[in-house]
């Protein structure tokens, strides 16, 4: 399979790929909406929920047929009120994504995109886990749930970063720096590999486990966004872009692309209340 356009819809700001019960499910971020298509066939979007509050990414509830998601300054079931607020005014949800043990991670950063004010946040920790960020993009998670893979965009990082099985962080590296161009949403596949989207680039990479890059995916869409792996055998890479701020978007910006890449992924994880 070629590279192919999935949809016509052109997305503000595109976001948050997961793949969940056999179906695409994407947000557009600042216009608070969450949104559904097929993975098997190219097929228009189905509308699940509309926001007055921006909406970063969402997780299925292991059990259920719930929605967790980013929202706002905080998150909460889809659907219901907000159930925790991580963030004051001024800030906003960006990204975030359950690990393979059910705890839900959410990131938040500033509207004016003001240094050090981004965080990573923890559903029911009290404190941030991790500040002094900027716009951090993920986390991704490899499948055993040991590394997390966390941007900050604004850096040109993506750390990888130890976490133990009580969700707490150890040891941080830099996995990829890339001063001049954008780290983005991001997923892992079976192999280990990671997919980044980088924002501004039309470009998504393909990183091996040990940070050398291993493929580049060329985009007729300037502003890629996140990435999932997804399809009827987990190996279609899903790629979400963005028109936002571009004077003169083309009809490529803003929409979903999708790529057969031969290595599976998995479907998104559950959260799981639980272990909050």
């Amino acid at each position: 399979m070629t590279l192919t356009q999935w949809n016509f819809e052109q997305l503000e700001l595109g976001e948050g790929a997961r793949w969940i019960d056999g179906c695409l499910i994407v947000v557009d971020l600042l216009a608070g909406r969450v949104l559904r298509t097929r993975g098997d066939v190219p097929a228009p979007f189905e509308k699940i929920a509309e926001l007055p509050v921006p909406v970063g990414a969402v997780a299925p509830v292991r059990g259920g047929d719930r929605l967790m998601a980013a929202l706002g300054t905080g998150a909460g079931f889809l659907g219901e009120e907000q159930c925790e607020t991580f963030a004051g005014e001024g800030m906003r949800v960006n990204d975030a994504v359950a690990d393979p043990a059910g705890r839900f991670w959410v990131t938040t950063m500033a509207y004016d995109t003001e240094p050090g004010t981004g965080a990573l946040h923890r559903l029911g920790s009290p404190a941030p886990v991790l500040t002094g960020l900027t716009i951090p993009n993920g986390p991704a998670f490899t499948h055993d749930g040991r590394l997390m893979y966390l941007a900050d965009s604004a850096r040109g990082l993506v750390h990888r970063i130890e976490v133990d099985r009580r969700g707490e962080l150890g040891a941080r590296r830099v996995f990829v720096h890339t001063p001049h161009q954008t780290p983005d949403g991001m997923t892992t596949d079976i192999a280990g590999n990671v997919w980044i989207a980088f924002w501004g680039a039309s470009v998504v990479r393909r990183y091996r486990p040990d940070g050398r890059l291993d493929r580049e995916i060329a985009l007729p869409a300037r502003q890629p966004t996140s990435v999932c792996l997804g399809g009827p055998d987990l190996t279609r890479l899903f790629i979400t872009t963005a028109r936002y701020g571009l004077r003169r978007p083309s009809l490529h910006d803003g929409a979903l692309f999708a790529l057969d890449v031969g290595i599976p992924g998995r479907p998104a994880d559950a959260y799981l209340p639980a272990v909050s």
